[in-house]
């Protein structure tokens, strides 16, 4: 399946997100400023492009593994939800978790956006059979 996703350069000189490999299911987000994320902090770091996305879609802000293991730097709220409606210019919450400081440069890969549909509608749920763990008996 085809998302529809597109993206909208809002600076110059940032690479446009994309997959790393055919089999990649993340387009690579880039950070458009470089900073420096201390240990225990987080930063709100721009990546230069605004996302478009239809109805029925939404994009998950997921970190990447490399930062995690290599710098302890992941996605604060991961997954960072990005919604059909928003317009605006993406942003990464970066967090240090490692001891050291951080340092980010201009076009580093810094996250990942994972495109996935949304099911919306369905049967209405019945009300809740209460009991569990055991409560229908062993026999």
């Amino acid at each position: 399946m085809q998302e529809p996703v597109t993206f909208t350069a809002c600076r110059a000189g940032i690479q446009r997100p994309q997959r790393a490999t055919g089999g990649s299911v993340g387009y690579d987000l880039r950070a458009a400023v470089s900073t420096v994320v201390e240990p225990g902090s987080w930063e709100a770091v721009p990546v230069g492009y605004r996302c478009t996305l239809p109805d029925g879609w939404a994009g998950l802000i997921c970190p990447r593994s490399g930062l995690a293991v290599w710098h302890g730097l992941t996605v604060l709220n991961a997954p960072g939800v990005l919604d059909p409606d928003y317009t605006d210019e993406l942003q990464v919450l970066l967090v240090n978790h490692g001891p050291y400081p951080v340092a980010v440069t201009e076009n580093e890969r810094i996250a990942q956006l994972v495109i996935v549909p949304c099911l919306t509608g369905g049967k209405t749920l019945q009300p809740a059979r209460m009991g569990g763990f055991g409560s229908t008996g062993r026999a």
